[in-house]
């Protein structure tokens, strides 16, 4: 799209897309029978809803559960959860590979959903989609290898024979966050359910419509109904009695919450994996690409409106190419386009409700007052739609600026400016976080070498987020306050297992036996161990 087809934007601000001709809109796509078969085995009798930030406008009247609502449905999914992990995996994994192709097949249906529940622009909604196919299509392929029985060497060669079994662990309590509403809640739930477990889930109200089509669409390929449950109510009341119940515990969101799933989970003695804040760096290193990297920060800032745990919201910037990139980022930033309808166009969404606005706005307000320059945006764009803020920059950010340590969460990014690239990774590692880094320089291996001091649990090089979490047979998670656990790999799906050893004795006993008396077989043993090591048996 060129310039001129951009809707004019008052004197100073981004453009807007237009809406094409024909656009859907919200009662075109969350109609009365959308509503009830998506709701049906909403375990609750309550009354609650959700609404869309496009407009602030309601969405749908949903079911609420109460604390006997949680109960009951942990009560359907272990019932089920025996069957289900009698099921051989090979079939287990089959319902993967066909949730895959349905995803892809009806994603329009999804992006819809995405768009009006989280606010943001179709083209981020899409990365949700590639996102749960990638997990979908390597769990599918790979669970069987995960999950399959592993022989190891037993404490005597021969005479001990030893395998490894994998046991779901039962019913896995997940608790989803708003802000990937389909990748973090279907996504997380299919190496739980190809593990063999049953699911409970309790996806955000506001976006958990997103969340049920994943679990309709997931029955369709093969899931029995009844191990994925859904529960829907307020986090203080829900989530709790979800962690009460649960086998173990998958949570994403805030580390505050965190840490009290943690607390919860621990009390009870179950595992638990949290992902939780960020507050992200990138490095542009003094030979970077300027226009890759100005490019890249727009993607690695913006997306999602910033409302992405791995995006960054602080650039480190070498001084000898600092005014040359900062004046490329904020073109491109100046130029993107806000928009709000259901179609391909905009390059900027909407933050999710008042309270990410409210945030948004004090940290900007807070330090252009302290003496932070404002390089672009700054600004809320109500003509738009009640939460719209601009993709924003500031330059000279400076302790105790609420914006330099706190994570913001939406469309804001800090420049800092470094002279020596040991500065910079310490600057970077100055945070309680340690979520995503990303590292940009045209030599690959310095950026790799640079890449192994930053404490965090995932680096890119030359690129902001996207390939470490796409990259999904590595494990993908957080160090320090950023989380427990990782998602993605062998780790994603063996956390949601109990590992189980079976050791089969052969020919003879552990113990004294054809006649040793106990001096002679603690001497037989101790031959025997030394000659396992210069035999370099492990």
């Amino acid at each position: 799209m060129t310039d001129s087809q951009a809707t004019a934007a008052p004197l100073g601000t981004n453009p807007t897309a237009p809406a094409p001709e024909g656009a859907r809109t919200a009662a075109d796509v969350v109609t009365p029978e959308l509503i009830a078969q998506l709701t049906r085995d909403v375990v609750g009798a309550g009354r609650t809803a959700n609404h869309t930030p496009l407009t602030g406008e309601k969405l749908a009247d949903l079911p609420e559960s109460t604390p006997e609502d949680v109960a009951t449905a942990f009560e359907r999914a272990r019932t089920a959860q025996v069957a289900w992990a009698r099921t051989p995996v090979k079939q287990r994994a089959a319902v993967l590979l066909r949730f895959h192709d349905l995803v892809l097949q009806r994603q329009a249906e999804v992006l819809d959903l995405i768009q009006l529940e989280t606010g943001k622009a179709r083209l981020h909604a899409h990365e949700e989609i590639q996102a749960v196919a990638v997990a979908a299509r390597h769990y599918g392929r790979k669970a069987p290898a995960y999950l399959g029985p592993k022989r190891h060497t037993g404490v005597v060669p021969v005479l001990t024979k030893v395998t490894e079994n994998r046991q779901p662990r039962g019913v896995i309590g997940q608790i989803a966050p708003w802000n990937y509403p389909f990748e973090l809640s279907i996504g997380d739930a299919l190496p739980a359910l190809v593990a063999g477990n049953a699911l409970v889930m309790k996806p955000d109200t506001e976006t958990c419509l997103t969340a049920l089509w994943a679990r309709d669409l997931i029955i369709e390929a093969g899931l029995p109904s009844e191990v994925f449950q859904v529960v829907l109510g307020e986090g203080p009341v829900v989530g709790p009695e979800l962690v009460k119940h649960a086998d173990y515990v998958s949570f994403t969101g805030s580390t505050r919450t965190g840490r009290e799933v943690a607390q919860g989970a621990a009390a009870r003695l179950v595992g638990v994996s949290l992902e939780l804040g960020g507050k992200n760096a990138m490095l542009v290193l003094h030979d970077a690409d300027i226009d890759k990297a100005a490019a890249g920060a727009v993607r690695a800032c913006f997306s999602s409106a910033g409302q992405l745990c791995i995006s960054i919201e602080r650039l480190y910037v070498h001084e000898a190419v600092a005014d040359r990139f900062v004046e490329r980022f904020a073109e491109r930033a100046k130029a993107m386009r806000l928009g709000k309808s259901l179609a391909y166009g905009a390059d900027m969404g909407s933050l999710v409700g008042e309270r990410q606005l409210e945030t948004v706005t004090r940290h900007v307000e807070e330090a252009v007052a302290k003496g932070a320059t404002l390089v672009a945006g700054g600004v809320a764009r109500p003509d738009i739609g009640p939460y719209f803020f601009e993709p924003t920059i500031l330059d000279g950010v400076e302790a105790p600026m609420a914006v330099c340590t706190e994570e913001t969460f939406g469309p804001v990014v800090s420049i800092y400016r470094f002279t020596d690239e040991n500065e910079a990774v310490e600057l970077a590692n100055a945070t309680p976080y340690g979520l995503n880094s990303s590292v940009w320089t045209k030599d690959s291996s310095r950026g790799r070498k640079v890449a192994a001091r930053l404490r965090t649990g995932t680096v890119n090089v030359n690129e902001g987020f996207a390939p470490a979490y796409g990259s999904v047979q590595s494990p993908m998670g957080g160090m320090k306050d950023s989380g427990l656990g990782r998602r993605h790999g062998s780790e994603g799906i063996l956390k949601f297992t109990e590992a189980q050893t079976v050791a089969t004795q052969r020919i003879m006993p552990l113990a004294p036996s054809f006649g040793l008396d106990d001096e002679k077989y603690a001497a037989f043993m101790s031959t025997s161990l030394k000659v396992m090591k210069a035999f370099r048996l492990r």
